[in-house]
């Protein structure tokens, strides 16, 4: 049974939400929120496995609830819900560590898929839109003086197939084109992708394709 929060600002659009949830014999909804300051507290008391996050709320918004619920270390993830598939807030989202994102007006079925799909731990991103997400707001990326030691180091500690190999997701490759270009078989190229994910740190692809970017591993398109 997967667990969710919904946190949004419009009830109306809360209402159709649960509405959808209920009807999943998979799901059950722990409750709701109107604002980010709520679902925080909300999360930290009913630990829902999935949160669908509204970005535009009076208050504490979304991202910063979501950066907030990623610090706590909790398992919970965060699905951004956002009115255009490739803005400003569906970047800052990603950033401030939720585990993808999808338009409001996605179909029923994608939202469900997308709520199954981070709850099991992958990440509701094309690999390819996430390269196109971060490329599209290249000027917000540190620059090279503003790298952490810490990333450095994560970095330091990968070996050099898996630098390769983590370049390849940041250029927004799949597994099975990753597994066909060095002639590996894809359980190797999962096995590794998993190690990468564990040396730097990052909750799911996308996380590591921004930890790429961050570390200059991947350089924006021209």
């Amino acid at each position: 049974m997967t667990t969710v929060l919904i946190v949004d600002d419009q009830p109306m659009q809360r209402f159709g939400f649960r509405m959808l949830l209920e009807s999943q014999d998979d799901m059950e909804l722990l409750g709701e929120a109107s604002n980010g300051m709520e679902a925080v507290r909300m999360v930290d008391r009913l630990r829902p496995d999935v949160v669908l996050m509204d970005i535009r709320m009076p208050g504490l918004d979304g991202i910063e609830a979501t950066r907030r619920i990623v610090a706590s270390g909790d398992r919970t993830r965060v699905l951004i819900l956002t009115t255009f598939d490739l803005d400003d807030y569906a970047y800052a989202g990603l950033r401030a560590g939720a585990s993808g994102f999808l338009v409001k007006d996605a179909l029923p079925e994608e939202l469900l898929s997308g709520i199954r799909a981070v709850a099991s731990g992958d990440a509701v991103v094309a690999p390819s839109l996430t390269r196109r997400l971060l490329d599209a707001y290249v000027d917000h990326l540190p620059t090279g003086s503003d790298h952490s030691r810490a990333e450095d180091t994560r970095l330091a500690t990968l070996t050099e197939r898996e630098r390769e190999i983590l370049t390849a997701i940041g250029q927004g490759s799949t597994n099975t084109e990753i597994a066909e270009h060095f002639h590996l078989a894809e359980s190797t190229v999962k096995t590794h992708v998993g190690r990468i994910l564990a040396k730097t740190g990052s909750r799911d692809r996308v996380q590591a394709v921004i930890f790429a970017y961050d570390t200059r591993l991947v350089k924006p398109s021209p």
